[in-house]
């Protein structure tokens, strides 16, 4: 099997395209397509100056999406003086897990000389994720607790930092799914929700002052793909899985997608395609649907900590409460 650019011996075969990559090829490939994302959604603010940079928190967890995510965005702008990046880990206190993600961070970051913080649930809310799946007092998968405490520490030192925008490494494999789950839920309000919070270009979303905008550079490039490309640029990634990762219903909905996608090539990019134009139309249809004027209603401050939540109490501190209750 061939290159179909240059004829050399290629290491992957992308059926949905029908192309063939050798390392070079695919690294250009990869590149080519979340440069094109970042141009299409607007992520660089046009007023962005020297004086005035567009500021960015990159979520860093020391996976092969962070890692590639956070390489690609210096390669572009990490000398644009119009753009001020930072690397925000977080440890959610998983013995001999996290720990070697940190280590992959740390290095890459330090190659990169980009600035890097880390934050832990320990630190931060008192509690590691070790004990809270020993505990289970809500009895759900660790990744239920562990998605809303995450969360919570991006969106709340992303609002420090006073970032313009909040970029994770969610490929297209992710958003599929999410996708998928979304549709199979009758859920169109989240739809909705999920165009203005990171789906939408930054000039077509609703406006809010809830929270700091997220982008997903590397929503249209495959898993393997991401793998492949860390491999072929050797960058220090972390591929181990998470000992607690159990999301039961995400993986009926992963096993679904790859089995079309094996036989019916190009099934993610179509399932994202239908999937974005229709947030669209149900962001326009939902977007400030309360009080005249309120482009967030309902939404006010968790009377515990400050967050942002549509009850008195937000999740977080609820589920805080009931750990501490054990």
């Amino acid at each position: 099997m061939e290159c179909d650019k240059c004829g050399a011996d290629a290491i992957h075969h992308a059926a949905y395209s029908g192309a063939h990559f050798c390392g070079e090829h695919l690294r250009q490939s990869v590149e080519k397509r979340v440069k094109r994302r970042v141009r299409d959604d607007g992520l660089l603010d046009p007023d962005a100056t020297p004086d005035d940079p567009d500021r960015w928190v990159i979520g860093l967890s020391g996976g092969k999406d962070s890692v590639a995510l956070t390489t690609i965005l210096d390669d572009v702008f990490g000398r644009d003086p119009r753009v001020e990046m930072l690397a925000l880990t977080i440890h959610e206190g998983i013995e001999g897990y996290r720990d070697a993600s940190v280590d992959a961070c740390v290095e890459l970051a330090d190659d990169l000389s980009m600035r890097h913080e880390l934050v832990s649930y320990e630190e931060e809310f008192g509690v590691r994720m070790d004990d809270v799946v020993e505990d289970d007092p809500e009895d759900m998968a660790a990744c239920a607790y562990c998605g809303v405490f995450r969360r919570d520490l991006l969106e709340n030192y992303a609002a420090e930092f006073d970032a313009d925008k909040l970029l994770t490494g969610h490929n297209l494999d992710d958003e599929a799914q999410t996708a998928m789950m979304n549709f199979l839920e009758g859920d169109v309000r989240q739809v909705a929700k999920h165009f203005d919070a990171s789906l939408g270009p930054f000039d077509e979303r609703g406006d809010t002052d809830v929270f700091v905008p997220r982008a997903k550079p590397l929503r249209d490039v495959p898993e393997k793909e991401i793998a492949l490309y860390c491999h072929v640029r050797d960058l220090p990634t972390h591929m181990a899985e998470c000992p607690h990762a159990e999301e039961a219903y995400r993986g009926e909905i992963q096993s679904t997608i790859h089995a079309l996608e094996e036989n019916h090539p190009g099934a993610r990019h179509s399932i994202m395609a239908g999937y974005e134009e229709l947030s669209a139309l149900a962001a326009d249809a939902y977007r400030g649907d309360g009080d005249e004027g309120d482009e967030n209603p309902g939404v006010s401050e968790c009377e515990r900590c400050g967050s942002k939540t549509s009850r008195d109490v937000c999740r977080k501190c609820r589920l805080l409460a009931s750990i501490e209750a054990v």
